[in-house]
């Protein structure tokens, strides 16, 4: 699975593994992240965004576990 860059302020990168449907988002801080069971819409939706930042803080984080790597 590989990252993907994104233009935001707080994430440099996403990726979305389908198997198993986990997002991983990599912050500008350099920790990464996990979240399982997202919806492959949702990651879409997320790269997608006008601001990659404020989708993940209002769509992401208040609805899945984050898990550091």
């Amino acid at each position: 699975m590989q990252l993907i860059p994104v233009t935001s302020s707080n994430i440099d990168a996403v990726g979305y593994h389908e198997d198993d449907r986990t997002l991983h988002v990599r912050f500008a801080s350099g920790h990464t992240y996990s979240y399982r069971d997202v919806d492959p819409e949702e990651h879409r939706a997320l790269v997608a965004a006008p601001s990659v930042g404020s989708h993940f803080a209002k769509h992401i984080r208040p609805h899945y576990k984050g898990e550091k790597q």
